[in-house]
């Protein structure tokens, strides 16, 4: 079975209680209990890092190579500035990353407009609540299958 890494940047374990209009009161672990049902559908076993510490998730991007298969990634914050972040997902290419926002994020403030992941990522999925990462999932067993 191969293994895919969900990736969750600052702020997401506070989703259910943080601007529950914008994402929802699902709680991160029940996002990742449904993920986890659904890539098993697919043959995939997903395993979860969530990290307000920028340096805990670039150590675990520079670990992914050889023991992934692919990785979807909600950078939160991170996706807007983080460099550091970028350079880390280009330095384990081949693996493949999919980017997912539960929020569509062009249609927010200005700011989150434009993601420094994105050239990066083989795509980006936004806007679909916690099933963007359903959406992501499914786009990354799609893109392993080849």
């Amino acid at each position: 079975m191969k293994k895919i890494l969900i990736i969750n940047g600052p702020n997401l374990n506070m989703v259910g209680i943080r601007e529950p209009g914008v994402y929802g009161t699902e709680t991160l672990a029940s996002i990742c209990e449904e993920i986890r049902k659904y890539a098993a559908s697919l043959g995939l076993e997903a395993e979860f890092i969530q990290s307000n510490h920028e340096g805990v998730i670039l150590d675990k991007i520079h670990s992914a190579k050889g023991e992934y298969a692919g990785a979807v990634i909600n950078a939160g914050a991170w996706t807007h500035y983080s460099y550091a972040l970028r350079d880390a997902i280009a330095a384990v290419k081949p693996l493949p990353f999919v980017e997912v926002h539960m929020s569509n994020i062009h249609a927010r403030e200005e700011f989150r407009h434009h993601s420094v992941i994105s050239p990066v990522c083989v795509g980006q999925i936004c806007g679909f609540g916690s099933h963007s990462y359903i959406l992501g999932v499914q786009a990354l067993s799609n893109i392993l299958s080849k």
